[in-house]
């Protein structure tokens, strides 16, 4: 086939399309059914009551069920903000990064499939299936991200971008819908075992992922023009920026001190939202109700109202300013943070995932647009800048879910881990206070 044109309506939908593909990953494995059933395997309830939440693992005997999830997650996270400079260097020089794409694509998800035969017996197995499955959705990201500007113009990006999004969305609800039906009315498909349509959701993310990507890899170009042999220079080349933009940073005193305070609050907001699921699975009492609707419908709120925040925080920061704008939703995730540690009942819960909702879309969309605000007049190397910022953004997940396991196993308690998590946010507000004042 000849290769379509730079900014051909038909290519930009296949690139944007590939988030119709990969983002059931995040909801379903990241978010939904996948902490729920690995809550159901490794706690056991009396009467709606946890009687034993540790699991022996590798040698290691009693530890706590969320202390190893957070562990293995975080080391996950550690490898792709790792990887990610070697990958960033590598997509900028190889022929035909399409190839590096689909395997990243493919690892995540035939890992996701490897996640149906998930049990305590070959524990090592189902955890190692989830780690590369979230290295294999972080990994395809690099190469995905890199396209847009090959194949669309600068004046498109934007939108395009903004489809992906709304593709991504629309799609993962649509299979999370489709597992939900299967799970609660199991009977109705045909399935004699209630366990067995959990474990099949975890096969059709990864086939869905397969199968729809592949439109987009019928139409995306194979990379640069002309190929160039991966070299140590060209691997290194991703650290090589990463290095010239700290320098850049610790001159710029406006930037450096927005960035650590987004490093910490940032670190804060990325571990709550990977461990909302399993907090709502092991410190609620559901009493008669079906836990695992009420938390599927709590994420499907934090979705939509996530919408509704980031319209609302944009409206905010154009009238009293992207910083300020900041400093007031950190201090309503103190709040959020001190509301969780109270709560005990699913109506509470629902409150919380609303209120969560609200500040996470806002909080996610301005630290971006603030971020770049604050670059340079004069920089030309913007994706190096959000190549630090992303990387950043991935250690900081790996301190605040390291943080939250070590607690967690500690305490024997979630709770407490939610109360340490304030800590970041408060010495964000203080950080954001002392960002040099800005006009916009």
């Amino acid at each position: 086939m000849q290769a379509l044109p730079k900014g051909s309506k038909k290519l930009l939908n296949a690139w944007a399309f590939y988030d119709w593909a990969n983002s059931v990953y995040s909801l379903v494995i990241s978010s939904a059914i996948f902490p729920i059933f690995y809550g159901a395997l490794t706690i056991v309830k009396e009467d709606g009551v946890v009687v034993n939440d540790t699991i022996d693992f590798l040698g290691f005997e009693d530890l706590n069920n969320d202390t190893l999830i957070s562990y293995v997650t975080g080391a996950a996270f550690l490898m792709v903000s790792i990887l990610s400079p070697f990958l960033s260097g590598i997509a900028d020089y190889v022929g035909n990064k399409k190839n590096f794409m689909k395997f990243f694509c493919y690892l995540g998800a035939i890992s996701c499939i490897g996640l149906f035969w998930f049990n305590l017996e070959y524990l090592w197995f189902g955890l190692l299936c989830y780690f590369l499955a979230l290295i294999g959705f972080w990994g395809s990201l690099v190469f995905y991200n890199s396209y847009l500007p090959d194949i669309a113009f600068p004046e498109q990006q934007d939108k395009i971008s903004a489809k992906g999004y709304s593709l991504g969305y629309f799609g993962s609800v649509l299979l999370l819908l489709l597992c939900l039906g299967m799970i609660l009315s199991y009977e109705t498909f045909g399935f004699e075992d209630e366990g067995l349509p959990t474990r099949l959701s975890f096969v059709l993310t990864g086939v869905w992922w397969i199968v729809f990507s592949q439109y987009t890899y019928y139409y995306l170009p194979k990379g640069n023009k002309t190929k160039q042999k991966v070299t140590k220079d060209i691997l290194l080349n991703g650290f090589r920026e990463l290095s010239k933009i700290l320098q850049r940073i610790k001159e710029n005193l406006q930037l450096k001190r927005y960035l650590y305070a987004f490093f910490l609050y940032s670190m804060a907001v990325q571990t709550i939202m990977l461990i909302a699921t399993y907090f709502g699975i092991e410190e609620l009492d559901w009493g008669e109700q079906d836990s695992t609707v009420g938390l599927i419908v709590s994420i499907l709120l934090i979705q939509l109202v996530a919408i509704l925040g980031a319209f609302l925080t944009s409206r905010a920061s154009a009238k009293f300013g992207n910083i300020q704008t900041l400093i007031v939703i950190n201090v309503l995730w103190i709040g959020i943070c001190i509301y969780a540690y109270f709560i005990t009942t699913p109506f509470q819960f629902y409150g919380a995932a609303a209120l969560v909702g609200l500040v996470m879309g806002g909080i996610q969309s301005l630290s971006r647009s603030t971020y770049s605000k604050l670059l340079p007049k004069d920089a030309i190397d913007t994706a190096s800048y959000f190549s630090f910022y992303d990387v950043s953004e991935k250690i900081g997940i790996v301190i605040g879910m390291f943080s939250y396991g070590f607690i967690a196993q500690l305490t024997g308690s979630i709770r407490y881990s939610i109360l340490f998590l304030i800590l970041f946010f408060v010495l964000g507000v203080i950080l954001l206070l002392r960002v040099p004042k800005t006009k916009f």
